[in-house]
């Protein structure tokens, strides 16, 4: 009896295997092309990290600036207390709700500055060779010209050392906008390209990293030494904010530095 019972129930399941892919066959073909291409659109919007359909939900008013601070603090009462922007809202361009586009679109599509820089060799004392790109303020007043002047030691123009992301230089859309901007104000600038980067070889066995601050503490002490009478800032962006921000906290009060900036700066570097 139970062979009996167990061959009744291999025969229904066969039987409703039958019907189903029976079923299945008269699905047409383009509805199965449309699921599957629903499918990946699905796991592109989550792999490109989209997030247009909650800007739509919210009217595309954008998210609220979250802080991270000692309210306490001196420099939460001298800066961030009076800086409106940083209680405002973040409004992404909604075409662009998505961090790999706006970086496509800046780096394929955006127009860069026309100008072109004084290359400048540093060695570091390890045998490592690294590329320094100047802009002067003289070289962009009124219209952009190509003069490639030098600075004079005894300058008083403050200095803006820019250190770039993972893998851009000083040719980056991003960089050259950046750079543009700040020598449009009457500031000198100079680009750190990291090592094997700018179109430099790599000369030792030492390459950069997010937690590698050797060769900006040696860039800035040099730069220091070399214009001591020109204030000296400094602007790290991504991986180079990241490096930026590390160094300032090893330097504490001996930074020769009167001021720093890191954009957008990664909290887990994993």
């Amino acid at each position: 009896m139970d062979s009996f019972a167990g061959s009744i129930n291999l025969n229904t399941s066969i039987s409703a295997y039958q019907h189903l892919a029976a079923a299945l066959s008269l699905i047409p073909i383009s509805h199965y092309l449309l699921g599957i291409c629903l499918l990946f659109l699905t796991f592109l919007y989550f792999f490109w990290e989209v997030h247009f359909v909650p800007d739509l939900f919210t009217g595309f008013r954008g998210d609220p600036v979250v802080l991270t601070f000692d309210p306490s603090s001196q420099v939460y009462e001298e800066v961030v207390s009076k800086c409106k922007l940083l209680h405002g809202r973040f409004h992404p361009t909604p075409w662009l709700s998505s961090p790999h586009f706006q970086t496509s679109f800046m780096s394929f599509i955006g127009n860069s500055p026309p100008f072109s820089y004084t290359r400048e060799i540093f060695h570091a004392s390890d045998g490592g060779t690294l590329a320094l790109d100047w802009l002067m303020s003289s070289d962009v007043g009124g219209n952009v010209l190509h003069m490639n002047q030098t600075i004079n030691n005894e300058d008083k123009t403050p200095l803006v050392v820019v250190v770039p992301g993972l893998t851009s230089d000083s040719e980056a859309p991003y960089i050259k906008h950046l750079v543009f901007k700040i020598a449009k104000r009457g500031w000198n600038v100079v680009v750190i390209n990291h090592r094997g980067l700018g179109g430099i070889s790599i000369t030792s066995d030492c390459f950069y990293t997010g937690g590698w601050t050797e060769d900006i503490r040696s860039v800035i002490k040099y730069l220091h030494g070399r214009f001591p009478k020109a204030p000296l800032f400094a602007v790290g962006t991504s991986i180079g904010a990241n490096v930026l921000v590390k160094y300032l906290g090893e330097e504490g009060a001996d930074l020769p530095l009167v001021g720093a900036a890191a954009v957008g700066s990664p909290w887990d570097l994993v």
